[in-house]
């Protein structure tokens, strides 16, 4: 079963600075039947404007995933780092205990657009940790490149949860066949571009919970970047 969660359905947030699209229950916006989608929690679609962002805050007991579309994105947090992430760069800060961070656009000409990602972990209380990794294009061109995994096999970013996160570039007329075991869940981010998945047409912005399906197949109508979800 495919359930869409249309991109204009989406609660907004905006505040000068920041222009957010909220696939789930998030700060102001309430929706109780989008709270989230098994561990899936927030999917936050982020513009922030030259010079914008978001000041020093603390988290606990989220696994948090940045991942940037255009711009550049500088994050700072308690454990000392101070990194800029860039288009084809997974950030996961696991804020366990606790942890503060602050995340700013440093350009002074271009927006930065970023998707925000919080994962409910599977345990409390483990230590703050941070980790970035570089994906670059060619590696996610015409494929589903694992970027995010529980083990962190394969070069991705290790995630405190059973979940396994797939990036894709897409060419029209790409096709694309994802085996989901048994008892599994899927979660379809549609970031940029047109997609068709079992059948189901999906624009920009529009995600879709899968569930009691054996594979997802998706043929992208037009040039598309995608995010694909493997649940427990």
């Amino acid at each position: 079963m495919l359930t869409i969660r249309p991109s204009e359905a989406r609660g907004r947030a905006q505040f000068g600075w920041l222009d957010s699209r909220h696939s789930f229950s998030f700060g102001q916006y309430y929706d109780p039947a989008h709270m989230g989608f098994r561990s899936l929690r927030v999917i936050n679609e982020d513009e922030v404007e030259p010079k914008g962002g978001f000041p020093p805050h603390s988290h606990r007991d989220m696994e948090i995933i940045s991942y940037v579309l255009d711009g550049t994105l500088e994050h700072k947090d308690s454990l000392g780092n101070g990194t800029i992430i860039r288009p084809g760069e997974v950030q996961r800060m696991s804020a366990g205990t606790g942890i503060t961070h602050s995340e700013y656009n440093p350009s002074r000409e271009a927006a930065v657009h970023f998707l925000q990602i919080w994962i409910l972990p599977e345990r409390k209380d483990i230590a703050p940790d941070y980790e970035q990794r570089n994906y670059p294009a060619a590696e996610r061109r015409g494929r589903l490149k694992l970027v995010g995994s529980r083990d962190g096999r394969e070069g991705s970013v290790t995630i405190h949860q059973d979940v396994a996160l797939y990036a894709g570039l897409l060419d029209e007329g790409d096709r694309l066949t994802q085996v989901l075991a048994p008892q599994r869940h899927a979660w379809l981010q549609l970031v940029r571009g047109a997609v068709t998945a079992n059948g189901q047409w999906l624009r920009a912005g529009d995600g879709v919970a899968i569930s009691g399906e054996s594979k997802i197949e998706i043929v992208a109508d037009q040039a598309a970047e995608i995010l694909l979800f493997d649940l427990a």
